[in-house]
């Protein structure tokens, strides 16, 4: 049993409920628990909820711990997109800081249903569709999340049963982000389909599982494959199924690239890789090179005006 327990706390109305319920339980079990909360620097609000968490932390007999982010999103980057990322790097700063190994988040069973349907607008596979974990192991860090089956009724039960006020975050329904787009549809939603929440979790669930047996039929048919260093052979791969050679592909570029393939150039190579016995393909900050029946990753070419078909031998 870990002896100290973090909770994501950003003083909005799940985490708070968490936060409360998290001290509650643990106390009993002799359990430190510490609050973690990230300040975005994006909201006008976000100084007064760095301060709320911290009265709550200390009020119920939790430690405290936070960051405020330096940077902003690029030009055209999305903001959910970076605050996503930015967050959990500060959290995984804070964690290890406090020499914690687990982190609770709060996110509920209509955050799961949201992100699944998110994923499939997006045109997302089985990885995608799986939306969130409820447990995951991170760079040495456990990211459990207790509610996900949990309602957001039940969790507004709970703060009503103890008085717990907490803040409401304006950009959860904004509509120039993805998720406040599809928060506003919710209630035409649920009063269509009634069980939809519970449904699209369920479905989640089944994608995790799903994207579970893809991983590892790739990995064992990866290995198989006998690759010399981090190279891909390409004529032993094309005699896997189709449906084998994509998860095998996937799965090669996710170890080579230092950002994920996109799924233009997933496909482009399924195409092209059977036709061509040289070529290069730029492939972000590194080139893909096809020689000799191999396939490897290498230092990005000098780029020319397109750079937008392999250069083929």
């Amino acid at each position: 049993m870990p002896r100290v327990v973090a909770v994501a706390a950003s003083g909005g109305r799940d985490s708070t409920a968490l936060l409360h319920a998290t001290t509650r339980q643990a106390r009993a079990l002799g359990i430190e628990v510490i609050a973690l909360h990230v300040h975005h620097g994006l909201m006008p609000d976000a100084d007064a909820w760095l301060d709320r968490v911290r009265r709550q932390a200390r009020q119920w007999g939790a430690g405290f711990a936070a960051e405020r982010l330096q940077g902003r999103p690029a030009r055209g980057d999305s903001v959910e997109a970076w605050a996503r990322k930015e967050r959990y790097a500060a959290l995984a700063r804070q964690a290890r800081d406090a020499g914690c190994g687990v982190v609770l988040l709060a996110q509920h069973r209509r955050d799961q249903a949201e992100t699944f349907l998110i994923q499939a607008l997006r045109g997302g596979g089985a990885a995608g569709l799986a939306a969130m974990p409820r447990v995951v192991r991170r760079e040495g860090i456990f990211w459990a999340r207790p509610w996900l089956g949990a309602s957001r009724e039940a969790i507004d039960a709970y703060l009503r049963r103890y008085r717990l006020r907490a803040a409401d975050d304006p950009s959860n329904a904004d509509r120039r982000f993805a998720r406040g787009r599809l928060r506003s549809l919710w209630p035409a939603w649920t009063h269509a389909f009634p069980d939809a929440e519970t449904t699209l979790a369920r479905a989640a669930q089944r994608a995790a599982e799903d994207a579970a047996l893809i991983a590892e039929a790739a990995a064992a048919d990866l290995a198989a494959l006998a690759a010399e260093g981090r190279a891909l052979p390409v004529k032993p791969w094309l005699h896997l199924s189709a449906a084998r050679r994509v998860a095998v592909l996937r799965l090669w570029l996710a170890t080579v690239l230092t950002a994920a393939a996109p799924e233009t150039l997933v496909r482009r190579l399924m195409d092209e890789l059977p036709k061509l016995h040289r070529a290069r393909w730029p492939a972000g900050q590194r080139d893909l090179v096809l020689h000799r029946g191999w396939l490897a990753a290498a230092a990005a070419a000098p780029r020319r005006v397109s750079g937008s078909r392999p250069v083929a031998h």
